[in-house]
């Protein structure tokens, strides 16, 4: 997580925008999460329209990544299990303009 909290810099999962542009069509577009069981990291899935805005997510060896398409949504779901016990992407979506 990042962010201060303040309504310029709102708490939010890292490489969230702070602001989004609802006209922009470039960069990260949308994204949803949810807080693991213990606060400190989230569960987030990103919208972008080209796959060069995922470069510096994906490139962070601190975060386990996924991608829509190529991995199993079962092994995705199961790894989000250990850090949200009652994870379920029926409760997960995102909106993106």
């Amino acid at each position: 997580m990042t962010g201060t909290g303040t309504w310029s810099d709102p708490k939010r999962p890292l490489y969230a925008p702070a602001q989004m542009n609802p006209a922009s069509r470039t960069g990260i577009i949308g994204y949803t999460h949810v807080l693991s069981d213990d606060g400190q990291s989230a569960l987030v899935e990103f919208v972008a329209r080209d796959a060069a805005a995922f470069a510096p997510i994906l490139a962070d060896k601190s975060i386990k990544s996924f991608r829509k398409g190529k991995d199993k949504r079962e092994d995705i779901e199961a790894e989000f299990r250990k850090h949200k016990k009652d994870f379920s992407f029926e409760n997960f979506r995102v909106i993106a303009p």
